[in-house]
């Protein structure tokens, strides 16, 4: 099976994945998305067991990630395996992978090294500190990122020590960071005609989500604090527990304000000065939460929602996951497609995010079994089907 890209946006492009783990792959996984020609490049089965570097094969998580790609058997180690990977650079547009900084200098893989192969190629390099540094060659995770990054310190309730979010923040978002990247060196390309080295970090896009709590202290010498629930800065705005379980509002700005207390049919709160812009209500917050919660509770989620929508005031119920997927919404905007797995049948994974109307993503190929296309790749190189052979009893496929 050649390259069957998943959208025509990116099929032009092809992409060498020596990812793993999250960050790495979700970073591959948006080049994938939109038609990249994404070879996943893997240590032979004989040389590195499945699920040694991150979850295994028959995982939800991996079968996620892993889509719209061919897998290639390599050692890296082997001379023979290198030379086979280097005539793979000279065809590609780009190299992906999230070794700790040295480790690609001791492969012979770097950045100089690919370069004076293809000129055009571009290293995309995650890590979990930098690739310079005291910290450059500690190995990074994303719990260890978040704590680092500032996000554990603001998440949570007030007096309930640092707590991690409950998705990998710092991943995903180092990967899609990369991915950017990558986008933003292919266009550069087509100016200079020539490929660069870009590196990211789990810790300095952890930083970089933290967002206005950062540039509050960079511009202004405040710490930020957990307010748990609360909105930092926009006073109410909450999760409040209603009759049947609980909703969360945004009340940002006075006219919101004043259509929420109509809604709550409280005007006589609407019409108290010291509750009448956020300043005033911040310093009340607790006061004002406590008496806007009597109210929330008074009513089902279902009816509360209907109202302040009525009333143009920002709210939306909490769901459990399978309440999520269950939202007519959601369901409109078709995040979940079906996917063709090998330990799961068709199942489905979440579909990119972003729609481009004329180049619309697709799921085109399934998570590869490893090694699965090692053959077609190596016979797209000029390599036989006997020197394969010989090849694989040498542990080099």
């Amino acid at each position: 099976m050649s390259h069957q890209p998943a959208s025509t946006a990116l099929s032009h492009i092809r992409v060498l994945d020596l990812t793993r783990v999250r960050s790495g792959p979700t970073a591959v996984r948006q080049l994938g998305d939109w038609g990249a020609d994404v070879i996943k490049i893997e240590q032979p089965a004989s040389l590195e067991a499945d699920g040694a570097l991150g979850a295994g094969r028959n995982t939800a998580d991996f079968q996620n990630l892993q889509r719209n790609r061919r897998s290639l058997t390599l050692n890296l180690k082997d001379e023979k395996g290198k030379q086979l990977f280097m005539k793979l650079v000279a065809t590609a547009d780009v190299l992906v992978e999230n070794f700790r900084p040295d480790v690609k200098d001791r492969l012979g893989i770097d950045y100089e090294s690919l370069k004076a192969v293809n000129p055009r190629i571009i290293l995309a390099s995650i890590s979990g500190f930098g690739q310079t540094g005291p910290y450059s060659k500690r190995p990074g995770f994303d719990q260890i990122a978040q704590g680092m990054g500032g996000l554990m310190s603001i998440t949570g309730e007030p007096g309930g020590g640092p707590m991690r979010v409950g998705i990998p923040v710092a991943d995903l978002t180092t990967g899609l960071f990369c991915a950017l990247g990558i986008q933003t060196a292919l266009i550069e390309r087509e100016k200079s005609g020539e490929g660069q080295w870009l590196h990211t970090s789990l810790l300095q896009s952890q930083i970089f989500m933290l967002d206005f709590q950062a540039s509050r202290y960079l511009m202004r010498d405040e710490v930020a604090a957990q307010v748990g629930n609360e909105h930092p800065t926009s006073v109410p705005t909450n999760r409040y527990l209603t009759k049947d379980g609980a909703i969360n509002i945004a009340c940002v700005g006075d006219e919101t304000w004043r259509r929420l207390c109509n809604a709550l049919g409280k005007p006589d709160w609407a019409a108290d000065d010291g509750l009448s812009n956020n300043t005033k209500r911040a310093e009340q917050r607790d006061e004002l939460n406590a008496n806007i919660a009597d109210v929330i509770a008074q009513k089902t989620s279902a009816e509360w929602i209907e109202i302040l929508t009525e009333a143009s005031v920002p709210c939306g119920p909490i769901y459990q996951i399978d309440e999520m997927f269950d939202d007519p919404q959601v369901q409109h905007v078709g995040i979940a497609q079906p996917l063709m797995t090998e330990p799961f049948g068709e199942t489905r994974a979440l579909a990119q995010p972003v729609e481009l109307t004329r180049t619309p993503s697709s799921f085109t190929t399934a998570p590869p079994t490893r090694g699965q296309h090692t053959h077609e790749i190596l016979e797209e190189l000029g390599i036989s089907a006997e020197e394969c052979a010989e090849l694989k009893d040498k542990s080099v496929i």
